[in-house]
């Protein structure tokens, strides 16, 4: 029984956590299981291997933490860094803003380069201090890939290209929360050296794993690195991945076996199309937004997110107002403004396991939210702007061809 009941199936529109489908929800419903048992190492093994996969890596070594993003954060950073060693770290929205917090108490000397919350992170300032660092006190580049609270995503191929133009060795750690497994993401090919996402994000799972991926030089660090780590300790991992047996502490069986179903079905639509399917529902949602005559938070297109759309709301709107309607009238959660952006945006997420339709019934909804807090939206503007578009290049289900 939901907690405070309506009718229908709630319209779940928030950037995380998302849609589970029925297959992973049927998958958990299972019992309890000894993991120490043959049985479920068999099954970690092929999960190690195939979430390498989406993190197009074939030298990385995932670590599967039952943890949240910010669990993963502290894994990233502990495992490689030691305290007092400088980091350069973005700051273009809420989230950036928390793992920076996390980096400064965790003893990091942090050279924070902030940007207006809408823009993406500034390579420039970034090329400037790579330039100036020739003893190479920069020790690790700490960029998120996709912030949630402005819809910014940022390019991290040219990061790369930055570090490698000036020969320097710094670690590259990339927060791929809201990316992994929904935009295009490419470890191995840009150099990464530690990616990190969360179950309940474009893996469409219940909350509670964080994943890490570390190249050979993260690894590498992590011998000298002096933080201290203990739950999140990449050693204790590596001991038993020798043994084969997997786990230093008690795994959720209930995710593990959701997890092989929520990897068999990204696989089973290939990790492409994924990719491709997101990049369709993120940009039919801009036209929508377009056909409102409203503005996306993020400032340029070089920057939209194919995850998450940040709408900013005329000055007589409070946007929490939209959020509040929605789930009060229609059963449709969408995302609140976060800090600078408070009452200035709405956010529609448009990630995970998701369709045409289901993201249509959402921009529905949101024209008869729109109305209701006094904005003066045609009704079915957005939803035929959308449609028209995602009616010219949505294709046939692979799998129903």
């Amino acid at each position: 029984m939901d907690y405070v009941y309506g009718p229908g199936r709630n319209h779940l529109f928030v950037p995380g956590p998302v849609n589970i489908p029925e297959p992973v929800i049927r998958a958990m419903n299972r019992n309890n299981e000894d993991y120490r048992s043959p049985a479920v190492p068999a099954l970690t093994k092929t999960l190690l291997e195939d979430v390498k996969k989406i993190f197009k890596t074939t030298t990385g070594t995932p670590f599967i933490i039952p943890t949240t993003g910010t669990g993963a954060w502290e894994s990233a950073l502990t495992n490689t860094l030691s305290p007092g060693d400088r980091i350069v770290s973005f700051l273009i929205g809420q989230f950036s803003l928390l793992w920076i917090d996390q980096q400064q108490r965790l003893g990091f000397n942090v050279d924070v380069v902030e940007s207006d919350w809408g823009q993406g992170a500034n390579l420039d300032v970034l090329a400037s201090k790579l330039a100036e660092d020739r003893y190479h006190s920069i020790k690790a580049i700490c960029i998120v890939h996709n912030e949630t609270a402005t819809g910014v995503t940022n390019n991290l191929a040219t990061v790369r290209k930055l570090l490698d133009d000036y020969n320097h060795p710094a670690l590259f750690l990339v927060d791929g929360v809201s990316s992994i497994c929904a935009l295009d993401f490419r470890m191995d090919e840009w150099g990464v050296d530690v990616a990190l996402t969360g179950s309940q994000k474009a893996l469409s799972m219940p909350t509670g794993m964080g994943f890490v991926c570390a190249s050979p030089k993260a690894l590498e660090a992590a011998k000298s690195a002096r933080s201290v780590r203990v739950f999140f300790d990449w050693n204790d991992y590596l001991k038993f991945y020798k043994l084969g047996t997997y786990w230093p502490y008690t795994p959720s069986i209930q995710l593990l076996y959701g997890l092989r179903t929520a990897l068999d079905l990204i696989f089973e639509e290939g990790l492409d199309n994924v990719i491709a399917r997101h990049a369709r529902l993120g940009k039919a949602t801009r036209l929508a937004v377009e056909a409102w005559g409203l503005k996306n938070c993020t400032q340029k297109e070089e920057w939209f997110s194919d995850t998450v759309t940040a709408v900013l709301v005329p000055q007589y709107i409070d946007s929490a107002e939209v959020v509040k309607r929605g789930w009060k009238r229609y059963n449709l959660s969408l995302g609140l403004g976060l800090n600078k952006v408070a009452g200035k945006v709405f956010r529609i997420g448009h990630l995970g396991n998701l369709n045409e339709l289901q993201l249509l019934g959402c921009l529905a909804g949101v024209e008869m939210v729109l109305r209701d807090v006094g904005y003066p939206v045609k009704l079915g503007s957005g939803v035929a702007a959308a449609a028209a578009f995602l009616s010219n290049t949505t294709p046939l289900i692979p799998s129903r061809i």
